[in-house]
């Protein structure tokens, strides 16, 4: 194994007396607070208030995180239900499985009748929140990384992501390739978490800029419409490195079907 290489959390909880305080949970928590702070400069940059904000919040949220969950079980099922899982592992959110794909759709439907009701352009209030959605995808994919899980192949590179085998809560993922199955003890993994995280980061930098310079030309809802092309095309390369179990269709990957899905919707959008 390269000397160089990435480290694992030794940890992915801390106790707070009688409670356990996942990471996973705090990232996700930190990912819906940069979202909404950043739905609500851009917002009222816009001329809008921070009480319409709060609407699509209390709508947006809770639907995504629901749909986020079940778009997870219906495509991972081994992992909820039997014989290989369990349907009380649907509530152990701690331990990963919180969908984007999923979670844009929930969200989408929520502001698209918040927006209809309260009669704001939902496609608006989408490229507000759009650079937010990829801030807030770069702390999921910090949760990746605490949780141990969603990592991809295994490398020879200096960036290698080593895993700490007794607290990967995806270590079984190792195995879940046709391929020989890698001993985490002495393999490095692609760290897929890090990738993700440049391309969302730098991808809300780029939209923000973009949008910025040239707001008096573009339409609405074709921020938003960059977004689903920026991130599904890079989504549709990082999900084909990833080593867990997925469904497949047509030899690639459940995802990265909906990654292509979100570029052709992008297109269709932005046209």
């Amino acid at each position: 194994m390269p000397e160089a290489s990435i480290p694992s959390p030794t940890v992915s909880y801390f106790k707070l007396g009688p409670l356990t305080i996942h990471f996973y949970a705090l990232t996700m928590l930190c990912a819906i607070v940069f979202a909404v702070l950043i739905l609500t400069l851009r917002w009222k940059r816009w001329g809008g208030t921070f009480d319409q904000v709060l609407d699509f919040t209390l709508a947006a949220v809770p639907c995504g995180l629901v749909a986020a969950r079940i778009y997870n079980c219906l495509t991972v099922p081994w992992d909820y239900f039997p014989p290989t899982g369990s349907p009380i592992n649907i509530l152990k959110v701690w331990n990963g499985g919180m969908a984007i794909f999923g979670s844009l759709m929930g969200g989408a439907i929520a502001i698209a009748l918040v927006g209809k009701h309260k009669k704001i352009p939902s496609l608006l209030l989408a490229d507000a929140v759009a650079p937010g959605l990829l801030v807030a995808q770069a702390f999921g994919r910090l949760g990746n990384w605490f949780n141990q899980e969603l990592y991809g192949l295994p490398t020879t590179w200096p960036i290698g992501l080593k895993l700490n085998g007794a607290n990967a809560i995806g270590k079984f993922e190792t195995c879940y390739t046709d391929l020989p199955c890698p001993d985490p003890q002495t393999h490095l993994f692609q760290p897929t978490f890090l990738y993700s995280i440049i391309l969302c980061l730098s991808g809300a930098i780029l939209l923000t800029i973009f949008g910025n310079r040239f707001q008096k030309k573009l339409k609405t809802g074709q921020i938003f419409a960059l977004y689903l092309m920026y991130y599904g095309a890079g989504r549709a390369v990082i999900e084909e490195i990833r080593i867990n179990s997925s469904i497949y269709f047509l030899g690639l990957r459940i995802n990265t079907w909906a990654a292509i899905v979100s570029v052709i919707l992008g297109v269709i959008l932005f046209i």
